[in-house]
């Protein structure tokens, strides 16, 4: 299952932790990724809280935690290739994994048919 913020973030559901990253309109938007900031391994964030960077040749845009959780794993070849943002959003660039500490908050966020009317 996959859910999306107004903030152009996705959260992909396996169990009950979630693989948080920015959608393809947003790497579109942002244009070509040159730098990703990600947040420490074991750190409990609340839903909303700012908890990732993403620069790129235009801005550096601010990435949401979009539930409340525990980082548990971070996309490490962000760091070494941030352009991999721009070759794969929604795939292999996911920025980090949380593992849900109220599963609820995701009736907050959109499905794929609310995003796409979204950014239409």
């Amino acid at each position: 299952m996959q859910r999306y913020t107004e903030d152009h973030e996705y959260l992909r559901l396996d169990g009950d932790v979630g693989a948080v990253g920015i959608t393809n309109h947003a790497q579109e938007q942002l244009g070509d990724v040159v730098f990703v900031d990600l947040p420490e391994i074991g750190s409990t964030v609340s839903k909303g809280d700012e908890i990732a960077v993403v620069e790129s040749v235009k801005a550096a845009s601010e990435i949401y935690a979009p539930v409340s959780g525990e980082i548990v794993a971070v996309n490490e070849a962000l760091v070494e290739n941030p352009s991999l943002v721009n070759e794969s959003a929604e795939d292999d660039a996911w920025f980090f994994k949380i593992k849900l500490s109220a599963p609820d908050e995701l009736q907050e966020m959109m499905d794929e048919d609310a995003y796409k009317k979204l950014i239409a």
